[in-house]
């Protein structure tokens, strides 16, 4: 039997969300320290290596961040249900998938890096450093897609505060270890990729201990319960939809980056600045969206319609403020933030003139961010799916028409139109959601 509701207050929402907003604080402060250590041994091509070898391992592990989303999701729809069992073994299934995936990679790890240097050739000297900075890193791929599992387990049973400890950890570690490896030990890229390699097995050892209520009952080793084939079915079909869901964003956004090609350097490079200002956007809705997730799979679960409608709309009161925020302060600081992410005049005057939009982009991309969070909660996966390939297509159909016409406002029309076709085409689809809470 569930436990008696919870109210879903502001403050409840707040507790879930800020923990995960401070964690994703910490994620670029590690990527600064990287770049900075690497670049106090004088040369460009270690730099070049580490910047070239992250992103390729992030790309790899990122096709396996909808283990986190769909353990969230079910995960809070069994914690809303009282299926104390099933939470646990959602967390041993997590694990395994991550732990396996992982694997997988590792085993392929030589395939993987050739395709990926033949999409992104560099020079020699640079594949070389980044091929032995991934050739360390890659070992501990299993510790970080199981984490992913970890992070979707704990936002569910709303333990963000776990979330944070977790992040803080890694990071502060990895900081450490870069600064003693390379530069006290001079053990340069492969000092950075070990650095990694031991902050990431540290923070699955972790993430164990943080989950260690649930090992403490049998449920996690039942195993027929574990193998449950409806459970396993489920699970697939959920996570097989977030990641065409996942691929289908993708697209749009390497499309973006890609037609912002066709403008010149300086223009490509101001559209690089400008999306930093949408990654603090999505790191900031991160949190809010998370809430929703967890509160609005807890309804879904108990079968609480009238939860699930609450856990919506405080979640949208917190994220519209947020917003607010954001897009006040990118029009009143907009110009210092480029200032200081770039010195070539050329750019920040290039950035300049496109700010306007990015503005306008924590109001529209509102509606999309937060209904991703409660789509996800209720585990409407096909709904997602169905949705962004609706978005998929505006967004084509406005860049064929706006482009040619406006340059690049026109690809930053477009991309703000497939937020706001998100948005409309995801709430017209909320209200079936509502019904299936009955």
């Amino acid at each position: 039997m569930a436990e008696p509701a919870r109210p879903i207050t502001h403050g409840r929402v707040a507790r879930i969300a800020f923990p995960i907003v401070l964690s994703n604080a910490t994620v670029p402060i590690l990527g600064v320290v990287d770049t900075g250590v690497v670049g106090q041994l004088g040369e460009a091509a270690p730099i070049g290596a580490v910047g070239v070898g992250a992103i390729i391992l992030t790309a790899i592990y990122w096709i396996f961040g909808f283990l986190r989303m769909g353990t969230t999701g079910l995960t809070s729809q069994a914690q809303g249900a009282g299926r104390t069992g099933e939470v646990a073994a959602m967390l041993t299934r997590a694990l395994m998938i991550g732990l396996s995936a992982g694997v997988v990679i590792i085993a392929l790890q030589w395939p993987l890096f050739w395709g990926a240097f033949r999409v992104s050739p560099a020079s020699a000297e640079v594949e070389g450093l980044a091929r032995d900075y991934m050739g360390i890193r890659v070992w501990s791929a299993p510790a970080m897609i199981a984490l992913y599992g970890i992070t979707g387990w704990l936002v569910a049973l709303e333990r963000t505060g776990a979330v944070l400890m977790l992040q803080v950890w890694m990071n502060g570690l990895n900081i450490v270890l870069d600064l003693w490896f390379v530069l006290g030990l001079g053990w340069g890229v492969e000092g950075v990729a070990l650095a990694t390699f031991l902050a990431e097995w540290s923070g699955l050892a972790l993430g164990f201990w943080l989950c260690r209520d649930a090992f403490r009952v049998p449920a996690w080793r039942d195993w027929p319960r574990v193998f449950d084939a409806q459970a396993l079915a489920n699970m697939a079909a959920v996570n097989r939809d977030i990641l065409l869901r996942s691929l289908m964003v993708q697209a749009i956004f390497v499309s973006f980056l890609l037609l912002g090609g066709h403008f010149g350097d300086v223009t490509l490079a101001a559209n690089q600045v400008l999306m930093q200002f949408l990654s603090v956007t999505a790191y900031a809705m991160d949190g809010f969206a998370f809430a929703a997730e967890a509160l609005v799979g807890q309804a879904m679960g108990a079968r609480d319609r009238p939860r699930l409608r609450r856990a919506a709309i405080v979640s949208s009161q917190w994220a519209f403020g947020s917003n607010l925020l954001l897009a006040l302060g990118f029009a009143l600081a907009g110009g210092m933030i480029i200032d200081i992410m770039t010195t070539a005049p050329e750019v920040r005057a290039e950035a300049r003139i496109y700010l306007s939009y990015m503005v306008a982009a924590p109001i529209l991309g509102l509606a999309a961010w937060l209904l991703d969070g409660i789509f996800i909660g209720a585990t409407r996966a096909a709904d997602m799916r169905n949705m962004m390939a609706v978005s998929l297509l505006v967004y084509a159909l406005a860049a064929l028409a706006l482009v040619p016409v406006m340059g690049n406002h026109g690809l930053w029309m477009a991309l703000l139109i497939s937020f706001v076709a998100r948005g409309v085409t995801l709430g017209l689809r909320y209200p079936a959601l509502e019904r299936g809470a009955e």
